[in-house]
C-alpha cells in the first residue's frame, strides 16, 4: 500500500558539502594567514615609499620634472586597493612617507617626534585616497575617470590648505613650489598663486595613471595631458610679463656661519665689515639677516649709533633683524628694524607667524619636556600684531646730519619703493606677500636665517620660496639670510644672479625690476582653493546620490527561489 504522505518523482541531488581549501601553509612551519600578512606589510611599506617620492623633485635634488611623476605609484597603489579601508590605509601611509620625507631636515630640532608628527599630517590624505580610490578603482568609466581628472587635485588642494595652517606646520613643501624655476609655471602662478600650479602637477599625475591604468583609460589620460598642455601654454603665452617702471639696488650682506660663545658678537661684527666696503656704490637698501643683531637698538644707544654711522657711512637705509627683548614691552620679539643716516626711523616689524618648537612650544604646559631634546625653543617668541610696510628713509647730504640718536623719522624726503618685510618663515605663506604688495608695498624683502640646518635641502627650498612670492604678487624679492642661501628674484619670479651658497661669507648686490603691474593672483587671491572646494562637495554629493558607481558594486545577484518558492528554505 502506498503511503499517501511520500512525495513521489526523482530523488534530488544531495546538499554540496563544502570543503575546506588545502592552506599551503600547514604542514611547511608556517601559521595560517602568514603569507596574507607578509603581502600586507609590503605594501605598507610599498605606500610609504610611494608618498615619499615626491621629495626629490625639491631642491636640494631639485628634479622639477619628477614632481610630474611622482605621484603615479602611488595613484595606481590606491586605485588597486581591495577595499576602502585599505585604501585609505594606503592614503594615510603614503602620507606620513610624503610629510617626512618633506621634512627630514627637521631631525636635528624634533628627534624623534618628527615621526608622531607626521603620522598626525599624514592624516590628511585618509580621505584623499577614499577619493582616489572611488573614481579610478576597478573599470571606471569614462565619466568618472574624467572626473577624477578634476577632483583629485581638488583634493590635494585641500590638503594642502589644511597644512597651511601656521599650527600644523605651515605651507612648507607644497607640490606647487618644486616649479620655482620653470617659466610657465611662475606666469602660472601669477594668476592663481602656487595653489593653481599644483592643481596642474596633480592633474598631470592622474593623468598619467590614467594612460597606465588599462586601455580603456587612455583616451582620457591623452586628453587630461592635451589640456594640462594647453593651460601651461596659454600661461607662458598669453600672461604677460610684469611692466618694469624703474630699479632699485639692494645688497645682501651675509657674514656666514660663526659657531662658540661668541658667534653672535662675532657674526654682528663680520657683518659690519661688509657693510662698510659697500661705500660708494649708490645703493638704495642694505638688508641683514635673520636675527642679525642680539639686542634691541632702541634700548641701547651705542648699538643705535653704531648702526646709524653704518648707514651714514655707505649712504643707505640698513633693513636690521633684531632677535631680543623689546626695550619698550616685555617678551622677546623678532623685528625688522629700519635705521637710516639720522638715525631709527621708527620703522619696524614684529614677526606674526613662528615657527612651531623653534620659536615656541604649542600647549608648553603639556609639552614644554620637548625643550629637554633637540633644539626646541626654551622660551617663546612673542607675535607680532600686524603687517607693516616701511618708507625708506631719504639720504645723502640733506640726511646725513642726524645725531645718530635713535629719533630719526622718515621726514618728507622719503622715497620709493614702499618695502614690505617678511621673516624667515613668513615668505612661505602667499597670503602675507599678497597682503604686503595690496597695503603698497613695491619690494619684499625676506631676513631669514636656517643655520640650525646648515647641511640639510633646508637653505636651498627656503630661498626657493621667494621666487613662487615674486611671481605671485608681481613684485621683487630680496631674500637676505646670515648664513645662506641668499638670492635675489625680479618680479616674474626669475632669479637675478648667482645666490650666496652656505659656504660663502660675504655680500651681493642686485638691481632688482621694479613694477606695478597687478596679478592675478594679488586681486583674485586664493580662488584655486574655493574652487577646489567646490569641486570636492559636488563629487560628494554625486557620490551619495549614486551618480558615479563605485568599484565592486555591482547589482547584488537574486536568491534562487525553490519550485515551493521558499527563497531560504529550499525543500520546505
Amino acid at each position: 500500500m502506498r503511503n499517501p504522505f511520500v512525495r513521489r518523482g526523482p530523488t534530488p541531488d544531495p546538499l554540496p558539502v563544502p570543503v575546506p581549501e588545502a592552506d599551503p601553509g600547514r604542514g611547511q612551519g608556517q601559521e595560517p594567514g602568514g603569507r596574507t600578512r607578509r603581502r600586507a606589510l609590503g605594501r605598507s611599506l610599498l605606500a610609504v615609499g610611494c608618498g615619499a617620492l615626491p621629495a626629490l623633485a625639491f631642491p636640494a635634488p631639485g628634479l622639477w620634472w619628477w614632481a610630474y611623476l611622482a605621484l603615479v605609484p602611488w595613484l595606481l597603489l590606491i586605485r588597486t586597493a581591495p577595499g576602502a579601508r585599505r585604501a585609505a590605509l594606503d592614503g594615510w601611509l603614503g602620507g606620513i612617507g610624503f610629510v617626512f620625507a618633506v621634512h627630514h631636515w627637521l631631525l636635528p630640532s624634533l628627534h624623534v617626534f618628527l615621526l608622531p608628527l607626521s603620522a598626525l599630517l599624514g592624516l590628511l590624505w585618509l580621505p584623499w585616497a577614499w577619493l582616489v580610490r572611488s573614481l579610478l578603482g576597478g573599470a571606471p568609466s569614462a565619466l568618472r575617470a574624467s572626473t577624477a581628472l578634476v577632483a583629485v587635485p581638488s583634493g590635494w588642494l585641500l590638503i594642502e590648505l589644511v597644512r597651511s595652517w601656521e599650527g600644523l606646520g605651515g605651507p612648507w613643501g607644497l607640490l606647487g613650489a618644486s616649479q620655482w624655476q620653470v617659466p610657465a609655471a611662475l606666469r602660472l602662478a601669477s594668476v592663481g598663486g602656487v595653489w593653481l600650479v599644483t592643481a596642474l602637477v596633480v592633474a598631470v599625475n592622474t593623468a598619467v595613471a590614467l594612460l597606465l591604468a588599462g586601455p580603456g583609460l587612455r583616451t582620457v589620460g591623452v586628453a587630461g595631458l592635451a589640456g594640462c598642455a594647453l593651460v601651461a601654454g596659454t600661461a607662458a603665452w598669453g600672461v604677460g610679463a610684469p611692466r618694469v617702471t624703474g630699479t632699485v639696488r639692494v645688497a645682501l650682506v651675509q657674514p656666514g656661519v660663526f659657531d662658540g660663545a661668541d658667534g653672535a658678537q662675532r657674526r654682528f661684527d663680520r657683518a659690519e665689515e661688509l657693510t662698510r666696503s659697500l661705500a660708494g656704490q649708490r645703493l638704495d637698501l642694505v638688508v641683514w639677516g635673520e636675527s642679525g643683531v642680539g639686542a634691541d637698538p632702541a634700548g641701547r644707544a651705542d648699538l643705535a649709533a653704531r648702526l646709524t654711522a653704518l648707514s651714514r657711512e655707505v649712504d643707505a637705509p640698513l633693513l636690521v633683524n633684531v632677535d631680543a627683548r623689546r626695550a619698550d614691552r616685555p617678551g622677546i620679539f623678532k623685528s625688522a628694524v629700519l635705521v637710516g643716516p639720522a638715525g631709527l626711523t621708527g620703522e619696524r616689524y614684529d614677526k606674526m607667524r613662528l615657527v612651531p618648537f623653534g620659536e615656541y612650544v604649542p600647549a608648553r604646559g603639556v609639552l614644554g619636556w620637548v625643550t629637554s631634546f633637540g633644539k626646541a625653543a626654551e622660551e617663546d617668541r612673542r607675535r607680532g600684531t600686524a603687517p607693516v610696510v616701511m618708507r625708506l628713509p631719504a639720504t645723502g647730504d640733506g640726511s646725513a646730519d642726524g645725531t645718530g640718536d635713535g629719533s630719526g623719522s622718515t621726514g618728507a624726503g622719503a622715497r620709493e619703493p614702499l618695502i614690505g618685510p617678511l621673516i624667515c618663515f613668513e615668505s612661505a605663506f602667499p597670503d602675507m606677500s599678497r597682503n604686503l604688495v595690496r597695503d603698497g608695498a613695491g619690494l619684499l624683502v625676506v631676513q631669514s636665517s636656517t643655520s640650525t640646518f646648515q647641511e640639510s635641502w633646508a637653505p636651498a627650498q627656503h630661498a626657493s620660496l621667494a621666487a613662487l612670492r615674486a611671481a605671485e604678487t608681481g613684485r621683487p624679492v630680496a631674500h637676505a639670510t646670515l648664513t645662506g642661501v641668499s638670492a635675489a628674484y625680479g618680479p616674474d619670479g626669475r632669479r637675478i644672479g648667482p645666490v650666496l651658497s652656505t659656504d660663502e661669507s660675504a655680500l651681493a648686490v642686485r638691481e632688482l625690476p621694479l613694477s606695478d603691474s597687478t596679478t592675478g593672483y594679488v586681486r583674485w587671491g586664493d580662488w584655486p582653493l574655493y574652487g577646489a572646494l567646490a569641486v570636492v562637495g559636488a563629487v560628494c554629493a554625486a557620490e551619495g546620490a549614486g551618480a558615479f558607481r563605485r568599484p565592486g558594486s555591482a547589482p547584488r545577484a537574486r536568491r534562487a527561489r525553490t519550485a515551493r518558492g521558499s527563497a531560504g528554505r529550499p525543500w520546505h
